[in-house]
């Protein structure tokens, strides 16, 4: 209705022509557009999975602008015009939109989207520079250039330039993601003291930045070092609420083993080492988790610096496995844990819940059939394995995580005793949430 309908704070918002399709519902009031991601997230648990949660949980809230941290940011020299455009696409369109200003970045890099466009188009590599990619941290922001040439040396100077103006860090982009290099990496890897952590090196390269991009969970005093093309939340300040009420409907005791699936760099794992007796952290590759290793060794070390003495934590331990094809067996063979934290990408976690239904319909002795085509599955060897007393499952895609859901129900002998909208990305219509799980 027409009361809840505000004035957009963006120029660029809008049905007008070369309206910014960035955002969706600016021209709502904040409420409204969580009670349609509450409504959205209620009727896909009802439509896909004939769950209906016990209780629904109060939504997890923050800034409305400003919020978001990282982006991806298109670029196009148009040579017509013989000017640079950066941003978002127009509505549903392959153009982009010619955005002076955005009002969910955070303030310095909205006010730097012009400066940046000078930049880029006094360069000699403009018409191969097709992204900007922004991750920022709690006190760096980094600016990953995606460059289809080799850059020249003058368009470096021009970068350094900036980077020295700007206060941000350039990193360089020539291909995939295992491309990413700082442009001016530290002369020396350990961390300078002084006016922002710069100091002068080398002549030719002027100021060389060495602060790290990290973000802090200060409520359980863990540092979080990144690169900035790993995946991050895009909204810190959701993000510290949000780690913090799913900790707490995990209700994790001193006794418990608790295993973090999809576990990422360690956003839930390393607050969850100083709740439990044990912490497994599982992810897809090995590269993710070798980082979360070092994460949690780095944070360890810190914490001993600090207090002089280790601080009593739980034993953890991070291992990768292909998270989209667990089975039974792989369940029962990672060892019981009495809680289970997962935190999927939008495929959600299918395989997870269907070897714990797998499981479950065993026990009641229904045995699997098999699916067109494929041989019935093996019984699991269960001896006195037994599935999480509690789940909390963080989604950033509602159809998944209610296609999971009605597994877990139906399937599984869990109840599902609270769901609620966690509004990760206001104005926009994408719908993150939070569920519980409740064996029995």
């Amino acid at each position: 209705t027409s009361s809840l309908r505000v004035q957009p704070a963006c120029p660029h918002f809008g049905l007008h022509v070369g309206a910014c399709g960035g955002c969706k519902m600016q021209h709502l009031e904040p409420s409204a557009q969580v009670a349609i991601k509450q409504r959205a997230l209620e009727d896909q648990l009802w439509h896909l999975g004939k769950v209906k949660p016990e209780l629904v949980l109060r939504p997890i809230q923050g800034p409305d602008w400003g919020y978001r941290y990282r982006a991806r940011l298109s670029m196009r020299y148009v040579r017509k015009k013989d000017e640079v455009l950066i941003g978002f696409h127009e509505r549903a369109s392959r153009y982009l939109a010619d955005m002076q200003t955005c009002v969910v970045l955070p303030p310095h890099v909205s006010a730097m989207l012009l400066p940046l466009r000078a930049l880029i188009k006094g360069m000699d590599a403009r018409e191969t520079l097709p992204q900007i990619e922004l991750a920022c941290g709690d006190e760096v922001t980094a600016l990953v250039l995606r460059h289809l040439e080799p850059l020249s040396e003058g368009d470096v100077a021009k970068l350094r330039a900036f980077a020295a103006l700007h206060g941000v860090q350039w990193w360089l982009q020539s291909k995939g993601p295992e491309t990413v290099k700082l442009l001016d990496p530290p002369v020396r890897p350990e961390l300078v003291e002084g006016q922002m952590g710069l100091r002068q090196a080398q002549p030719e390269r002027g100021w060389v930045d060495e602060r790290v991009l990290s973000y802090a969970l200060p409520e359980f005093g863990i540092t979080m070092p990144f690169k900035p093309t790993d995946f991050t939340q895009v909204n810190p300040h959701i993000n510290r609420v949000l780690v913090t009420r799913a900790l707490r409907l995990l209700d994790v005791q001193k006794t418990d083993r608790v295993i973090d699936w999809f576990c990422g760099l360690g956003n839930f794992t390393l607050p969850l080492v100083t709740l439990a007796r044990e912490v497994l952290g599982i992810e897809g590759s090995d590269t993710l988790v070798a980082r979360a290793k070092a994460n949690a060794e780095q944070n360890l070390q810190q914490k001993q610096s600090l207090a002089g003495i280790k601080p009593a934590q739980a034993a953890t331990d991070f291992v990768a496995r292909n998270l989209f094809e667990m089975t039974g067996q792989m369940l029962v063979d990672d060892g019981y844990a009495n809680r289970w934290l997962i935190d999927p990408p939008r495929e959600g976690a299918f395989a997870l819940a269907k070897a714990l239904a797998q499981i479950h319909q065993q026990r009641l002795g229904n045995l699997p059939e098999a699916e067109e085509g494929q041989p019935a599955p093996q019984p699991v060897n269960i001896d006195d394995w037994q599935p999480p007393q509690r789940i909390v499952y963080v989604s950033c895609n509602p159809s998944t995580l209610a296609r999971d859901a009605g597994l877990l129900v139906h399937q599984a002998g869990y109840r599902c005793t609270a769901a609620g909208v966690i509004n990760m990305f206001p104005h926009t219509a994408h719908v993150e949430s939070i569920a519980v799980f409740e064996l029995g």
